[in-house]
């Protein structure tokens, strides 16, 4: 064996995850064009990071053609970069997914960067009032995409995270149930946002909880599930503390675990107890977790995780239950 090439190997790795660490991939076209950037930019040339563009600098036409020129379709930040970077996006995203030069995939993957980075700073600190502001502009902006149709919709379903995270999972029950509710027919705006944010927001009490429960490569025993059980509430109560979300937007939040056959939790109730928000997340809810890969199980495919819902009688509203069915087959949202 060659140990000078395994060591070389080896130092190479050891550098590419310390850049990885240090910095974050962003899209070229998630840039504006003459806005002032508050972050630097850097470039990637033989797995080194090189100072492209310093902060307080114009990021111009010629600037973006010549990358373009270079094939250039990613830049980096800095890692200490990442929430001016969000703050950036946030106030630009409404203009960039109506930006008929971007093609409609990169809109989809800033979009999902950009949401799943808002609901990480929200669950770091969700009592801070405008953190849920900025979740309810955010939840307009995943309108606007989702409403165009079934093509937006397949775009964000391309890139969602098949790793399970609660900041992605909340994101990608948002999509779903915002989804499955226009597959159901429900059209009117203001009752899809207050459901998009309960959606989006639906595991917020999940911050309560230690992270040696979350992240447990293992099944919870009784007195953590004990505590993980606790979590609907903790969301109401926390989002109360803000007084910033609609009264229907807390349903999903405290009834997004309750099952039909009154076996959920926290109160053990019925399909006819629950609120139609909470019908839908829950099974958006469910489904994701199902088919993304968890530190005690691996992901299941689509159809075989919608057969397990299937055949737990009464735990889902069957009505809903094959409405998304429909959403996520060839014909889903093209009506």
């Amino acid at each position: 064996m060659d140990t000078t090439n395994t060591q070389a190997e080896s130092t190479q790795q050891q550098q590419e995850e310390q850049t990885a660490a240090r910095f974050i991939p962003i899209y070229l076209d998630s840039i504006r064009v003459d806005s002032i950037l508050d972050f630097d930019l850097y470039l990637k040339v033989n797995q080194t990071m090189v100072l492209y563009r310093s902060a307080d600098l114009p990021f111009t036409e010629r600037t973006r053609q010549k990358l373009l020129d270079n094939r250039v379709e990613r830049l980096f930040i800095a890692n200490k970069s990442k929430k001016k970077y969000q703050r950036y996006i946030e106030r630009n995203l409404g203009t960039i997914l109506k930006d008929p030069s971007i093609q409609e995939e990169k809109k989809a993957g800033i979009l999902y960067q950009t949401s799943t980075g808002l609901v990480r700073e929200v669950l770091e600190n969700p009592t801070y009032g405008e953190n849920i502001k900025r979740s309810k502009e955010m939840v307009e902006r995943q309108l606007e995409y989702i409403l165009q149709g079934q093509e937006a919709f397949h775009n964000l379903l391309k890139i969602t995270s098949f790793d399970y995270y609660t900041y992605t999972h909340s994101v990608n029950v948002c999509t779903f149930s915002i989804a499955l509710a226009r597959q159901l027919g429900i059209d009117d705006d203001a009752m899809l946002h207050e459901l998009g944010v309960g959606a989006l927001l639906h595991d917020v009490g999940k911050s309560k909880v230690s992270p040696r429960i979350l992240n447990k490569k293992a099944a919870l025993n009784a007195i953590e599930f004990d505590v993980m059980k606790k979590h609907p509430k903790w969301g109401v109560e926390i989002l109360n503390e803000t007084d910033l979300v609609s009264p229907t937007s807390y349903y999903p939040v405290l009834q997004h675990h309750e099952r039909g056959d009154r076996r959920g939790y926290p109160q053990g109730i019925g399909l006819n107890e629950m609120h139609l928000f909470s019908k839908i997340v829950a099974i958006a809810d469910s489904f994701d977790a199902m088919t993304t890969d968890r530190v005690y199980q691996d992901a299941m495919d689509s159809y075989p995780a919608l057969r397990i819902m299937f055949s737990l009688t009464g735990a889902y509203d069957e009505h809903i239950l094959r409405a998304f069915v429909e959403l996520m087959g060839p014909d889903g949202l093209s009506k």
